[in-house]
């Protein structure tokens, strides 16, 4: 899917088109070897009764072949569909996408996008209402929101903002000061705090939010309050596919591998490596498959028969006599009528284990990817089956600026999904993507190689993509010294940190560029002359010298200057003096939620404040003048509008 999303940047398509065209791939594309073959095309017509059409539709992927293979690649797919968009077909090809995917039609009524039909899953639907009960369901704030949680009623219980963060907290713990949270007194205005905290924070975790508005998920519109909640159960469910916290992920290690080669893989990766190396070890899977490997969630699991010989594998044993813990113990047995028979066969056994999330038969048998994956995930979580104790070399965990930056990156929706910084920053790429979101048309994307990048000269392309990227940052004047596109290429870590600070500098001052008078970012020295001017305006009695100054530490100059732009809004009864450790993270946890609460965009940690790191306190002060600035400028055109 990855190099669907970055062919489409090609196309002139809306983002409603982008999400219709990701669905229409991935039901077409079986078996996810990424292209589209006659019997796909086959088969997904006639399932989906597609008559009237059907022969022009297939003229027209005749005519894409642009290779004559017999296969539909990824840019030729989307010729295709930017084909059949401009012809009487479009509606017809949609419905039928529609009807294999098992979708929803929604009518949403904007002001700028009135009327516009956006399409949803029942299947995700009822998958994480299911997961947000068992999740939840033992929260005091919210055992009654979760009680009876069926169907379109999730898209009216999430609206107050209430178990959107309690569920941020569970993928990512301590993401939320819960004193931040508004959970009584519940108005317009209280519940737009807590979905500005809940939008805020998803951003910070690395959720994609570009286009999610606080009033949509206040609307309960069902593709974005779904389009999120997946990113913060992705999220969650993929933490601890990671070496760091399961070591025993290197019994996956392969011939003549390291765990470099394997930290470098992504959690979907890791996933169907784990998958297959219980499958390796299962005599029914081998005989039945011969020996086969999963490739993907959607195709390769839709006869059960993988989950089968999966769940006998992990199902967990007594540790001093190895014997299964379960009796009778899971077994197997991959004999039933049909597909749907077998699927169902193993969930009864998933549920021994725990186990039965995400997926029903059906899902399982159309092979839902989405979901497919959110089920192996939750397997490897709860009975991961792994045992490795000769791990001679330290794994070191990602650095907290790192990981920062990572999700800054993330939240802007770059393609592909930054996994792992450096590997996934060294083709250039993802920078240029991140120049866009700064300056508009700064890229030439004529001048981009772009995947899949051709042997021989696939490194050339990626070294030539990063020195333009280099290229760029100087044109925009960025602090770029001493570092050229073979260090971003080579995964040189300081290098590509110093460049993506240069990046989030920038952009978090274009975001001062347009709130202020002039046009034009602020200064360091006018940021903290801003601070000082706000906090005296609140009668404050606090203030800052600079980014370093040692005061900053205890947080209580930022829960002041929160205070200065939304009057009444810091409760300071549970503010403390900072004297301890304990106390000044207590303080800047508390202030970086309520930051969050008031509408910046902050990215900056606690430990970040406590610490005083430059930086990050930086761009804390800068994302609060941002919305101090914004509180102004609309008290000033209301002012204009009532003279008028």
């Amino acid at each position: 899917m990855e190099s669907l999303i970055q062919e489409m940047e090609k196309f002139d398509f809306s983002s409603d088109e982008k999400e219709n065209i990701s669905r229409a791939f991935e039901e077409m594309d079986t078996d996810g070897n990424g292209q589209i073959d006659a019997d796909e095309i086959g088969s997904f017509l006639a399932l989906v009764n597609c008559k009237t059409a059907q022969y022009k539709i297939r003229q027209m992927l005749e005519e894409s072949d642009l290779n004559k293979d017999g296969k539909i690649s990824v840019f030729e797919f989307l010729t295709m569909y930017e084909k059949l968009n401009k012809n009487k077909y479009e509606k017809e090809f949609k419905k039928a996408v529609t009807a294999k995917a098992g979708i929803k039609s929604t009518q949403n009524s904007t002001i700028s996008n009135e009327g516009t039909q956006h399409s949803y899953s029942e299947e995700e639907t009822a998958a994480f209402s299911h997961w947000i009960y068992r999740s939840l369901k033992e929260d005091p704030d919210c055992k009654s929101k979760v009680q009876d949680l069926e169907g379109d009623e999730l898209f009216a219980r999430v609206n107050d903002g209430i178990l959107l963060c309690k569920l941020i907290n569970k993928s990512v713990p301590e993401t939320i000061d819960e004193r931040a949270i508004n959970k009584k007194g519940l108005n317009i205005y209280r519940k737009q705090e807590n979905l500005n905290l809940v939008l805020n924070s998803a951003s910070s975790i690395g959720c994609s939010i570009v286009n999610i508005r606080a009033a949509d998920i206040g609307e309960g519109k069902p593709h974005l309050v779904l389009g999120l909640l997946w990113q913060v159960i992705r999220i969650g469910l993929f933490s601890k596919i990671d070496l760091f916290r399961t070591p025993e992920l290197a019994a996956l290690l392969q011939e003549g591998e390291e765990l470099e080669d394997l930290m470098n893989l992504s959690p979907d990766e890791l996933l169907l490596r784990w998958m297959n190396y219980h499958l390796a070890n299962s005599k029914t899977y081998q005989i039945l498959k011969n020996g086969e490997k999963v490739k993907n969630f959607s195709g390769d699991i839709k006869d059960s028969i993988a989950y089968a010989c999966l769940l006998e594998q992990i199902q967990p044993r007594d540790e001093e006599t190895n014997d299964y813990a379960l009796m009778p113990p899971i077994s197997a047995d991959t004999n039933a009528a049909d597909d749907h028979a077998r699927a169902e066969k193993i969930l009864k056994q998933a549920d021994r284990l725990g186990c039965r999330e995400f997926v029903t038969p059906n899902d399982i048998v159309k092979g839902n990817s989405k979901l497919n994956m959110a089920f192996v995930a939750n397997l490897f979580n709860t009975h991961p089956a792994l045992n490795y104790d000769d791990i001679d070399q330290e794994i070191i965990e990602e650095t907290r600026e790192v990981k920062t930056f990572r999700n800054w990156m993330n939240s802007l929706g770059v393609s592909p999904r930054v996994n792992k910084f450096n590997r996934d920053l060294g083709d250039g790429l993802v920078l240029l993507q991140l120049y866009g979101h700064i300056q508009k048309d700064v890229v030439d994307w004529n001048k981009v190689n772009t995947p899949p990048y051709k042997s021989p000269g696939e490194n050339m392309k990626k070294r030539e993509n990063c020195q333009y990227a280099i290229k760029v940052g100087k044109q925009l004047g960025y602090k770029i010294i001493g570092i050229d596109g073979n260090n971003l290429y080579d995964g040189d870590e300081m290098a590509t940190l110093a460049v993506v600070w240069q990046l989030m500098r920038g952009y978090t001052m274009k975001i001062l560029e347009r709130c202020s008078y002039d046009g034009k970012a602020a200064t360091d020295p006018e940021i903290v002359n801003w601070v000082n001017d706000t906090l005296e305006k609140g009668g404050k009695d606090s203030k800052v010298r600079n980014f370093k100054d040692s005061s900053i530490s205890t947080s209580r100059v930022v829960l002041d200057l929160i205070d200065s732009i939304s009057p009444g809004s810091i409760d300071y009864a549970v503010v403390t003096a900072g004297e301890s450790e304990e106390d000044k993270f207590s303080n800047a946890k508390y202030a970086v939620s309520m930051a969050r609460k008031i509408g910046a965009r902050v990215y900056a940690l606690p430990e970040d404040l406590v610490e005083v790191k430059p930086k990050m306190v930086l761009t804390m002060f800068a994302c609060l003048m941002g919305r101090g600035l914004d509180n102004v400028n609309t008290k000033e055109a209301a002012a204009t509008q009532q003279e008028s």
